[in-house]
C-alpha cells in the first residue's frame, strides 16, 4: 500500500510540477503584455478591450493553473501561528485532516459547479460583451475546473504524504 500511494504521489506531484512550470512563463507574457498596454495608453493614447480582457484571462491561467504547483510546493496561504512550531507528524495531522475536511471537498465542489458554468459559456459560444473583446469565454472559464481538477490531485498527493508521514512515525514509535 505504502509504494502505491507513494507512486500515486510522485506521479501526480511530476505532473504538476510541469504544469506549474509551463504555466510560470504565463507571467513574462503577462508583463510583456501589460507594458505593451501602459505604453499604449500613456504614449499613444489607445487602449483595447481586447488588450485589458487578454490581461486578466492570462492571470486567471496563472492563477488557477499554478494552485496546485503552489500547494505541492507548500507556498500556498497558510496562518501557521502554530503550525510552523508543530513536529512533522503533528504537521502531516493537520495536513491530512484539513484535506480531507476542507480542500478535497471544496475542490469537488467547484468542480461541479464550474462544470455546467463553462458549459453553459461553451453552449451559447459566450464572448465579451464589450466591443473589440474577446471571443470564446468559455476557454478561460474551462480554466477552473481544470485548475481545481489539478488542485483536487495534489490535495490526494498531499493527503497521500501526509498518511504516510503519520503511519511512518506510529510504526517507528513501536519499533
Amino acid at each position: 500500500m505504502r509504494k502505491t500511494l507513494e507512486s500515486a504521489s510522485n506521479f501526480i506531484d511530476g505532473m504538476n510540477e510541469a504544469i506549474g512550470k509551463g504555466v510560470s512563463w504565463l507571467n513574462t507574457l503577462l508583463v510583456i503584455l501589460i507594458c505593451y498596454d501602459v505604453a499604449a495608453r500613456y504614449l499613444f493614447n489607445t487602449s483595447s478591450s481586447g488588450i485589458v480582457e487578454l490581461e486578466w484571462h492570462i492571470f486567471s491561467f496563472i492563477f488557477l493553473l499554478g494552485a496546485a504547483y503552489a500547494l505541492k510546493h507548500d507556498k500556498h496561504v497558510r496562518v501557521d501561528v502554530f503550525y510552523q512550531n508543530f513536529s512533522p507528524k503533528k504537521q502531516a495531522w493537520v495536513n491530512l485532516i484539513g484535506t480531507l475536511l476542507f480542500l478535497i471537498p471544496f475542490c469537488i465542489i467547484t468542480i461541479q459547479s464550474s462544470l455546467k458554468f463553462t458549459a453553459n459559456a461553451y453552449a451559447i459560444n459566450e464572448g465579451s460583451p464589450d466591443p473589440g473583446g474577446l471571443p470564446a469565454r468559455f476557454i478561460v472559464k474551462g480554466a477552473i475546473p481544470v485548475g481545481f481538477f489539478l488542485l483536487l490531485l495534489q490535495a490526494f498527493s498531499l493527503a497521500f504524504r501526509s498518511l504516510l508521514t503519520v503511519t511512518e512515525s506510529t510504526n517507528s514509535d513501536h519499533a
